[in-house]
């Protein structure tokens, strides 16, 4: 294997390899493709065309996968000087994301869509065709180190730029996708990767990042579930179960989540109040304190390794939001579920969410968030 993912970027002393490089069309990903060439490797771009109906142009930083991204991955090839194609994987980003964050919601869950996508997509579907293909490695714009061990094996860990750090989104990686992944801007913070753009000629050196999800162009995520899920008028309660108000789809509401609450009185202390919990079964939408979503512990399923499998109780730090702090945990897998005991309480922590365990910088692994264990509601 190559020696440069989380290694100073240059010129790789270790054997050539066939790369596929995935192309969203940014900078982080036209650089990358970039550094991987610079590095001695065959590499081959290839954006993936993931919307059925792409629009021709995107509305500011919101979204991707439109025809100008594909246009503007197809430039950066040029300049960089390799091959280039469009694979269309709509069906199955329908299929593996779309469908399953339209049924997380459904069942009053709050899922991370690119981290779905990672696992299903990036990482999944993308690497098994490379693989069938005679490719070596994916190479990404991920911000995220790879460190290779002695004994061959390869670790997962965080970015230099911890601002742009996405080590929490790779956590559902195992160890063979590990063994075929590059990830060449780990050790680069964003403003470095823009000014190397510029240097090497390419056109995205300015486009600005995509944000929100990307097939929600507008950032209208309650309108999008609506469309997919109709309207369904249910209770607002508290605490007690008294009715509070009305809305008109449980889905629109997260964990945390304390605007457009549509509550008719104010609490008796007259203290904002949060959502706590969303029961799909009846409809219910609960609300009450913001010391209400004190989370203390979790259990997790669907655990992901990205190396050996933790044996017994241990000490980590665990993320629970894409863009969230660490905390310090006691964590232990018990008959194929993640027991997470954490150090200080954390507030908004919902089922649907993935649990990041941390040993230092190295990604242990990634488990989705079940329920949570809480100072005054149970979820």
């Amino acid at each position: 294997m190559t020696d440069f993912p989380g290694a100073p970027t240059g010129p790789s002393t270790g054997p050539r390899l066939r790369v596929l490089a995935a192309m969203s069309g940014g900078v982080d990903s036209a650089v990358a493709a970039a550094r991987a060439a610079e590095a001695g490797h065959e590499v081959t771009g290839v954006h993936l065309a993931l919307s059925a109906n792409p629009q021709s142009f995107r509305t500011g930083a919101r979204g991707c996968c439109t025809l100008e991204d594909s246009r503007d991955a197809r430039r950066a090839a040029d300049v960089i000087g390799i091959p280039f194609y469009v694979w269309d994987l709509a069906e199955r980003f329908r299929e593996d994301v779309i469908d399953d964050f339209v049924s997380e919601y459904a069942a009053g869950r709050t899922p991370n869509p690119c981290l779905r996508c990672n696992e299903k997509i990036k990482f999944a579907a993308l690497l098994d065709k490379a693989i069938a293909l005679g490719f070596d490695a994916v190479c990404t714009g991920h911000y995220a180190r790879i460190v290779e061990l002695p004994d061959g094996g390869r670790e997962l860990h965080r970015a230099v730029d911890m601002a742009k750090d996405q080590s929490y989104v790779l956590g559902v990686l195992d160890a063979e996708q590990l063994a075929h992944s590059l990830f060449p801007l780990g050790d680069t913070t964003k403003e470095e990767i823009r000014i190397e753009a510029e240097r090497r000629g390419l056109a995205v050196a300015k486009k600005p990042d995509s944000h929100d999800i990307c097939f929600i162009a507008d950032g209208d995520t309650q309108g999008f579930l609506a469309k997919h899920l109709g309207t369904a008028t249910g209770d607002i309660v508290d605490e007690s179960g008294a009715k509070v108000g009305e809305h008109d789809g449980a889905y629109g509401f997260t964990i945390g989540q304390r605007k457009g609450l549509r509550i008719g009185r104010p609490a008796p202390d007259g203290k904002p109040r949060y959502v706590l919990d969303i029961s799909p079964v009846n409809n219910t939408v609960t609300v009450g304190p913001v010391e209400g979503l004190d989370v203390l512990g979790l259990t997790a399923i669907r655990p992901r390794w990205c190396g050996a499998v933790p044996a017994g109780d241990g000490r980590y730090t665990a993320q629970l939001r894409a863009h969230g702090e660490e905390v310090p945990v006691s964590a232990e897998l018990l008959d194929g579920e993640l027991r997470v005991r954490l150090d200080r309480p954390v507030r908004g922590i919902a089922p649907g969410q993935a649990v990041v365990l941390y040993d230092g910088s190295r990604v242990v692994g990634s488990a989705t968030i079940a329920a949570t264990e809480r100072q005054s509601v149970t979820s």
